[in-house]
């Protein structure tokens, strides 16, 4: 199993969408445009495809390139020996909200495996290319794994960094992407802030009162901590492969802060032990989620595969898979026990109890004009 770093195979930007309506209109045009693209660019991760093959087009977020080159090829298998036809796959990855963007813009995926829901609901919301009850279609509010945010250090971490307090000292730079366009950065961020409101309010309940002076002072000093820790961070990279591969390749920066499925794949994968990682002693419950594409996938003649597909990553191969993949499995009594010893336990707060929602989260934080666009200045 190795990190790499395969370009996205799109490309967005950053203006603004046009209105439902308008989007609507509009995805004809994008459906030939996003197959030129695909034939130009290069959809990654395709399987060998002869003429007879079923295609599926997943549309993914950053690191879960390994985990879905393993699934894609046990799903395959498990298809054929059911007597269904053959099945080819192309993947696309990158920064999950980047992503989102692309399928609005129309990149003809069949299926989507974002980091957030958010991500989603926005394709639901301004496209209508998926039906707005796309969460209820699957267990665990359509997440078949869990991750969380988790740090890494260098070897013997010599700046001697444990807790999210050490990430605004002067001597510290941290490495985390772009919240503006990854979902392992929003993570990062949210987890920092949970952290400060902890440590002000002694515990999360206190939130039930927003307006009361306590939690105002709490919400001011997690203003302050985010700002100073983004006065520490060097780049933002697009996504959360591209932050690993900045934190171990160039031997940027201090501390890396990313999903643990990708901290534990950077350290396995590293030489002499170069990198370790270190849990925090509070970090956010991560659930990424997936979802059929549905007008798409009616396009395309797959919707009964992309369903399967999906449904696929909640029996034991798929779990047990993700395990492997350093994913936690959302169901791990399909799990071998011994595949779950790596994973620490540690406490974990969800977006919506912190936060209210990921739409309340990302409007207020991440959306243009919000929090992160106050205190961060580019270096």
């Amino acid at each position: 199993m190795k990190l790499r770093n395969t370009a996205s195979a799109l490309t967005t930007h950053d203006s603004k969408h046009a209105n439902d309506h308008q989007e609507r209109l509009l995805w004809s045009r994008r459906t030939w445009l996003a197959g030129t693209l695909a034939s130009c660019c290069g959809l990654s991760g395709c399987t060998s495809k002869s003429s007879s093959d079923t295609q599926l087009v997943n549309v993914s977020y950053d690191p879960t390139r390994e985990f879905y080159e393993a699934f894609n090829t046990a799903f395959a298998k498990y298809y054929a020996e059911k007597g269904k036809p053959n099945v080819s796959f192309k993947m696309s990855h990158g920064g999950s909200g980047k992503q989102s963007r692309a399928v609005m813009d129309g990149i003809p995926a069949d299926v989507v495996s974002l980091a957030l829901p958010f991500d989603i609901d926005m394709i639901a919301e301004k496209t209508g290319l998926i039906d707005s009850d796309w969460q209820t279609r699957f267990p665990h509010n359509a997440s078949p794994y869990q991750s969380t945010i988790i740090f890494m250090v260098r070897k013997g971490n010599p700046r001697n960094i444990h807790s999210w307090s050490d990430l605004t000292r002067d001597d510290v730079q941290v490495i985390t992407p772009n919240p503006k366009i990854s979902g392992a950065a929003r993570y990062n961020f949210l987890a920092a802030w949970g952290y400060v409101l902890k440590q002000e309010l002694g515990d999360l309940e206190s939130l039930n009162t927003p307006d009361s002076p306590k939690v105002l002072a709490a919400e001011a000093k997690a203003l302050e901590f985010l700002r100073k820790m983004f006065q520490n961070v060097p780049v933002l990279d697009s996504g959360a492969r591209s932050a690993t591969m900045t934190f171990t390749r160039s031997q940027i920066g201090d501390v890396l802060l990313n999903w643990e499925n990708e901290a534990f794949l950077a350290a396995t994968e590293s030489n002499d032990h170069e990198f370790e990682m270190v849990v925090p002693e509070l970090s956010i419950l991560a659930e990424p989620p997936v979802a059929v594409v549905d007008r798409v996938a009616e396009q395309h003649g797959t919707t009964q595969l992309a369903h399967d597909y999906l449904e696929y990553l909640y029996s034991d191969v798929g779990q047990t898979l993700a395990a492997k993949h350093y994913y936690r499995p959302s169901e791990p009594e399909h799990v071998e026990p011994s595949l779950l010893d790596p994973f620490q336990p540690l406490e974990r707060f969800s977006v919506s109890s912190v936060f209210g929602s990921w739409k309340a989260a990302q409007t207020r934080f991440f959306n243009d004009g919000g929090v992160f666009d106050q205190i961060f200045v580019p270096k």
